[in-house]
């Protein structure tokens, strides 16, 4: 048995309750590639800022048409298992809120009540001219519509639903305005350069403030967005423990960490919990 994980183990079932920090790591199972490597580098180029995607109109193809494919994909991907081991942590009293830094919507798909949507869903979006939210099927029938001809390659799929196509085959791609009134349709998530909404990050830090600890599951946490969390819990003088393939912002300062898959740290967890209801039933 791996030392650090049985470490980890032993601390996770040494306290009450946890508050779960997800990241990309958890989807990858499930076929939806992570944005870093295991040294916590960008693999890819950075994703879009919102600056860019708001003022230009260019970018709003190129993205729209990289989604319209990866969408496809995307949308298909199921939970796997470690998506159901935090489900069923949360059933058996042992893990409160899960805060999620993905946009998938898997966690909610495996089970899980109590999810914290830091990001938001990429199954909605939402006109940055009257505010309207509707589903992403809707519109992805819109784009569809409005580019019955269009054809492109994807080299290679990427994070949240982006897809890797030939330079220039956006720029005849359509982007058709919002059903309402006409303005910037834009995917309801947090992009890079925008700032996650106050009341979801207070629901979050409240969460955590109830919690006897943070355990922090597939996230290199190396933007501030998830890592504020871990200093919130530190801060606290609460446990951190990780689990995570590779280099992660915070494993100086952690309680514990296991560096590996999140399925195979998850389900030593679940083990645990699931061998000590065993004993007290069997006295």
């Amino acid at each position: 048995m791996d030392a650090a994980l049985e470490a980890l183990t032993q601390r996770f079932m040494s306290q009450a309750s946890w508050v779960v920090l997800g990241g990309a790591g958890m989807s990858t199972d499930s076929g939806i590639p992570d944005y870093r490597d295991e040294s916590g580098q960008w693999k890819h180029a950075e994703p879009i800022q919102f600056q860019e995607f708001a003022g230009h109109a260019l970018c709003r193809q190129r993205y729209w048409a990289r989604s319209f494919l990866g969408w496809q994909r995307f949308s298909r991907a199921n939970p796997n298992a470690g998506h159901e081991i935090l489900a069923k942590l949360e059933s058996r009293g042992k893990v409160g809120a899960l805060i999620t830094q993905n946009v998938d919507g898997l966690h909610q798909a495996a089970g899980s009540q109590s999810v914290i949507d830091l990001h938001g869903k990429l199954d909605t979006v939402r006109c940055l001219d009257c505010l309207v939210q509707f589903a992403r099927l809707e519109f992805q029938k819109s784009l569809k519509d409005s580019n019955p001809d269009w054809h492109a390659r994807v080299f290679r799929y990427r994070a949240d639903g982006d897809a890797e196509l030939a330079e220039s085959s956006h720029e005849s791609f359509i982007v058709p305005g919002c059903p309402h009134c006409g303005g910037i349709v834009k995917p309801d998530v947090v992009m890079f350069g925008e700032s996650v909404p106050r009341a979801r990050v207070e629901t979050a830090m409240a969460a955590i403030d109830q919690a006897d600890g943070l355990l922090v599951a597939g996230s290199s946490l190396m933007l501030f967005s998830g890592f504020r969390f871990v200093r919130r819990a530190v801060a606290s003088a609460k446990p951190v423990l990780i689990i995570n393939q590779g280099h992660t912002r915070a494993d100086d300062i952690a309680t514990h960490k296991f560096s590996g898959n999140c399925t195979v740290g998850l389900d030593h967890l679940l083990r645990a919990v699931d061998g000590a209801t065993a004993r007290t039933i069997a006295r």
